[in-house]
């Protein structure tokens, strides 16, 4: 890649919200949601919320008015059929399928070599398929805004504003408003941080120039896609023959080739970080509430309790007791489950495995698949 701005046709002369694509990478198995998230059905394919709609059909519903069929998900091989189940509409070609997970560099960077292969000039925007986001159109008003300042010249990522000192999330340090006519809310990108501990956390909170990094991005392809190569050279030269070949009979063969020799990282790292340092990243404040559903802490949280006995339950026909008990129960049996004189816990029931925790100790569950793992219980997994 040799250009330092955009291509395509010139903002000015054209709606840049009609160059504007969706990506919705789905992938990772949410081990803190196990037993309910399994390899072959993680939690994106799951209703966490009880609105009736999976986490994946809730994302793809929200960019559909900002898209207008320009929506592209990017998923496991093994992953097809469940997808294709929940979002009919999607075309093939808006399908990429991954042998193997390569972690977020190599699925954000397909799409966009996908894309620039078949329009330079496209501005994309990945968000994952696993977040719950509302208002619905707070969030759009943030994509909008986030496109106008990615046809500047910038990738932007879509800034949370911190609501506590959180030390589960990274942050984004703002170097100032950018002044741009479409995006008056924009702001410079100083650098990414690591997730704090405590006192920094509090700190970040207190300053005001630090927004929870949400893993949401807007770019121009060709800005994305020269910044990879610059920093991760193999992935970049493996992703742009993969795409050269994916919308010919070539590709198949292709991917066999080169997909299982590319390196893994994270977009955050081979992207997003030194782009900020060289001055290339923007930040768009989102004014709505956005959690990542890390952990059943946080089901509990996006799921009302009963007014009767303070007690949350997911799962059709779930068949729940409960006498002087808090906390939540997810069942996908008939079992009947009786809580009594119970505070604060956190109950999974599944046909082969049961889960019994506090939401306190939510985080902890993935220590419980990492032991699974290394002890061969992987039909549970």
């Amino acid at each position: 890649m040799t250009t330092d701005k955009p291509l395509g046709p010139n903002p000015v002369e054209d709606d840049v919200l009609e160059r504007f694509y969706g990506v919705i990478p789905a992938g990772g198995v949410g081990t803190r949601l196990w037993p309910l998230s399994r390899a072959a059905a993680p939690k994106f394919l799951h209703d966490l919320t009880g609105s009736g709609s999976t986490l994946i059909r809730a994302t793809y519903a929200r960019l559909e008015p900002l898209c207008d069929g320009r929506t592209m998900v990017v998923t496991g091989a093994v992953h097809r059929k469940p997808v294709l189940a929940q979002l009919p509409e999607l075309g093939k070609a808006n399908l990429v399928l991954e042998p193997e997970p390569k972690d977020s560099a190599a699925a954000i960077g397909l799409a966009a070599a996908i894309l620039y292969h078949r329009d330079p000039g496209i501005i994309m925007g990945s968000f994952a398929a696993d977040q719950v986001i509302n208002p619905v159109e707070q969030f759009q008003d943030a994509v909008r805004a986030a496109v106008h300042t990615a046809a500047e010249g910038y990738i932007v990522t879509i800034g949370i504003r911190p609501t506590h000192p959180s030390t589960g999330f990274g942050y984004i340090r703002s170097s100032g408003n950018l002044g741009i006519d479409c995006a008056p809310t924009a702001e410079g990108v100083a650098e990414f941080v690591e997730k704090p501990d405590q006192a920094a956390a509090e700190a970040y909170l207190a300053s005001g120039e630090y927004h929870w990094n949400a893993g949401m991005f807007v770019a121009p392809v060709d800005l994305l896609l020269k910044h990879l190569e610059t920093n991760e050279p193999q992935l970049y030269t493996g992703l742009m023959e993969i795409a050269a070949a994916w919308d010919t009979p070539k590709r198949r063969e292709v991917m066999k080739r080169i997909w299982p020799g590319l390196p893994k990282t994270a977009i955050d790292y081979a992207v997003a970080e030194p782009a900020a340092a060289a001055g290339d990243v923007a930040m768009v404040p989102g004014e709505f509430s956005w959690d990542d559903v890390g952990d059943f802490a946080a089901i509990g949280r996006l799921n009302a309790a009963s007014e009767t006995n303070n007690l949350t339950v997911l799962g059709e026909g779930a068949r729940v007791y409960a006498e002087k008990a808090t906390g939540m129960v997810v069942s996908d049996t008939k079992r009947v489950i009786a809580l009594i004189g119970i505070d604060d816990v956190v109950v999974v029931d599944t046909p082969d495995a049961l889960l019994v925790t506090t939401k306190e100790h939510a985080q902890q569950v993935k220590k419980a698949v990492e032991h699974l793992r290394a002890s061969g219980d992987t039909d549970v997994l």
